[in-house]
């Protein structure tokens, strides 16, 4: 599955642009006009990273970095800001409301990917679908798993739940949270339903004796803890 991007830009002609060069450069890429828009798409699906305009109609972009910043769903979501205000108290306002990077129009369509290459380095995503970490490698694509070498058989919402897990090495996520990541937040399941799914995940790993690397934060849920194998 290719690193998918929202677009949010209201102008048609820079909207065109940027899907062709993000598509061209590899991308999955969903483009849309404003920030309602955007919300009712990320409702059910959260994308790698996104790139905002700040002067949309309605809700600006500034604000809607501010709501994806609040929304315990897509906080860290990688944000850049695009637009052709390049003064320096705007560009302190837009890191203020929590963007990664920012970029004034006109712009480079080569220097947009290279930095977009970059602030998804800088945050984590993986620039192959491949995921790897201490013997597990997680390939998106093809949707297998190896540990040490050897290929596991695995369903397909323990895979997410890995996913979810190894893409944020040592965050502790409660069981609201991943339900929303792995199930959606349109589907209603119960809490437990996480617990039974961790246990099936963790007999999986039991087979290479990497069980502890999925950790219960008491009080709290689960974390992938790289470095919890080694204790």
């Amino acid at each position: 599955m290719p690193i998918c991007i929202l677009v949010v830009e209201d102008e048609p002609e820079i909207r065109e642009l940027l899907e062709f060069t993000l598509n061209r450069a590899g991308y999955k890429v969903y483009a849309v006009g404003s920030a309602e828009t955007a919300l009712a798409y990320l409702h059910n699906e959260i994308p790698d990273a996104a790139i905002l305009d700040w002067m949309l109609p309605g809700q600006s972009g500034i604000e809607l970095a501010r709501r994806l910043r609040k929304d315990k769903i897509t906080q860290h979501l990688p944000i850049m800001m695009l637009t052709a205000r390049g003064e320096e108290v705007d560009k302190l306002k837009s890191f203020d409301s929590g963007v990664d990077d920012y970029v004034t129009k006109p712009f480079s369509p080569k220097e947009l990917v290279a930095r977009i290459k970059a602030l998804l380095r800088r945050t984590g995503v993986p620039q192959n679908n491949i995921l790897e970490a201490h013997g597990i490698t997680l390939n998106m694509d093809s949707h297998r798993i190896c540990v040490a070498n050897a290929e596991i058989r695995i369903g397909p919402t323990e895979f997410r739940l890995l996913e979810v897990l190894m893409r944020h090495p040592d965050r502790a996520f409660n069981r609201s949270t991943l339900l929303d990541h792995v199930w959606g937040r349109s589907t209603y399941v119960e809490e437990r339903t996480v617990d039974v799914h961790v246990l099936r995940l963790r007999k999986l790993l039991a087979q290479q004796g990497l069980e502890r690397l999925i950790e219960t934060v008491r009080g709290v849920g689960y974390r992938f803890s790289p470095t919890q194998n080694d204790q």
